[in-house]
């Protein structure tokens, strides 16, 4: 049994509460999967018969994932949570394989929309499982999954500061105590599974009421290695305007800046007071004022879980 089932599952407030113009800044500033992310779940899917002619995208947010792997799939669902990120990823568009449109929804991952039993061939969980009640999801997907069809999960965990960036571990200092003053006491459970990178997330074998439609022997685990592999498209570098707009991004932050109004966007920000102290740091290694530029390291992990023939 998982520790975590045990727990009363608390709703996500953040993310599903987001506008258009939340999910728009969120979308322009995200970075998408690297392709080898994406034939990493390809192949785990094909490779025990999987069809392609559905896909599932839960937690779509504005459509990334939809749109960069339904590509594959005759038809590609997205379902999330927040009307503003719908309207977001419909804005974006996308399409299938048969050039048919994707269709966005609003849904809960517990809801799976009024989708019918057995006529979804692949459901994608792109860093949205951590906000899940997932033993109500195990027990919704089982229903709408084809037999053989495939759940494919993945998070990102920590972003590091790349070691070749000049003066790297007094920056990663600066960021590990922005982390610990800023937003560790803003984080929710879901925050703490990113950063095991989803040990921790409850599978349909190991919670209180197993669901017995998915195969615990097929299931399967992939660490990113960012020395390896990337696990996003491109170099994770970012010019300090880029940098400021992507930690503002994460949902801890959303939640320290709703708590504090009258500071949040101000030289008290702490995302501003950690930009400067970066920008002072790599000033002091010999970069040129103005030309500073941060560089990360994301490691991440994708699980696929197999629904039983």
């Amino acid at each position: 049994m998982s520790n975590s089932d045990t727990k009363p599952f608390p709703a996500e407030k953040t993310f599903s509460s987001y506008n258009q113009e939340q999910g728009k800044a969120y979308a322009e500033i995200r970075r998408d999967y690297h392709p080898k992310v994406y034939q990493t779940v390809l192949d785990q899917h094909l490779s025990t018969d999987g069809k392609l002619h559905t896909l599932l995208d839960v937690g779509c947010g504005p459509g990334n994932v939809a749109r960069s792997l339904g590509v594959n799939f005759a038809h590609v669902i997205g379902l999330d949570p927040s009307d503003g990120m719908i309207k977001t990823a419909r804005s974006l568009g996308g399409s299938s394989a048969t050039s048919e449109p994707i269709r966005y929804e609003v849904s809960t991952a517990e809801d799976l929309g009024q989708l019918q039993d057995s006529s979804i061939d692949l459901i994608t969980i792109a860093n949205a499982a951590h906000w899940f009640d997932m033993p109500r999801f195990w027990l919704r997907a089982a229903k709408v999954l084809k037999p053989g069809g495939s759940v494919a999960i993945w998070c990102s965990g920590d972003i590091r500061t790349d070691p070749s960036l000049p003066n790297s571990e007094a920056i990663q200092a600066a960021m590990d105590d922005y982390l610990l003053r800023y937003l560790q006491p803003y984080y929710e459970r879901g925050n703490w599974m990113t950063r095991t990178r989803y040990t921790d997330l409850p599978m349909p074998w190991n919670i209180t009421e197993p669901v017995s439609e998915f195969d615990e022997h097929t299931f399967f685990r992939k660490d990113w290695v960012p020395e390896e592999e990337p696990f996003f498209v491109g170099l994770p570098e970012a010019d300090m305007d880029t940098f400021e707009k992507m930690m503002a991004t994460h949902s801890a932050y959303t939640r320290w800046a709703q708590a504090n109004p009258d500071i949040a966007g101000t030289d008290k920000d702490g995302i501003r007071i950690l930009r400067k102290e970066i920008e002072r740091l790599l000033q002091e290694a010999g970069v040129e004022k103005g030309r500073e530029k941060t560089k990360g390291v994301v490691y991440g992990a994708v699980l696929v879980v197999k629904k039983k023939v």
